[in-house]
């Protein structure tokens, strides 16, 4: 349902909502060393993100990547947005173009009901409402 750089830009972006703030940023290479990430190809997820206003950047010996509170009360969806597109959730999990109610594929209604459900959580949560479930130790980043 969500592309490798989707996965890996929600990560990103929950790693950043527990663990920064505007007077504690952090730089692209340590957040890769987190989520055990090549720092190039974070980097340009980052970039996305940032020029999306999800999450904010500094430069200079400072700098680095943080999230505003303001940005932590978007919804989880803005991240998936910005990195894969709606589309991608909407697609057949087979990868049929055409598959539809009116013409489904084998799996379409099993998944169907998920697919629905997962993309009302990421529309109805917000950012900060998933980090709160890291920080209190009810889910986790990393296993």
């Amino acid at each position: 349902m969500l592309s490798s750089s989707g996965k890996y830009a929600v990560n990103a972006v929950l790693y950043l909502a527990v663990n920064s703030t505007e007077k504690k940023k952090i730089r692209a290479r340590e957040i890769a060393e987190a989520i055990k990430l090549p720092s190039p190809f974070l980097a340009k997820l980052l970039q996305t993100l940032s020029r999306d206003k999800i999450i904010s950047s500094s430069k200079g010996p400072n700098g680095g990547f943080y999230m505003t509170p303001e940005a932590q009360e978007m919804s989880l969806i803005q991240v998936v947005k910005s990195i894969d597109g709606i589309e991608r959730l909407e697609e057949c999990v087979l990868g049929l173009k055409k598959c539809s109610s009116e013409k489904p594929c084998p799996v379409h209604f099993a998944v169907q009901p998920m697919k629905k459900r997962f993309l009302q959580e990421l529309e109805e949560n917000t950012i900060a409402s998933f980090a709160e479930g890291v920080k209190k130790g009810e889910t986790y980043l990393f296993l």
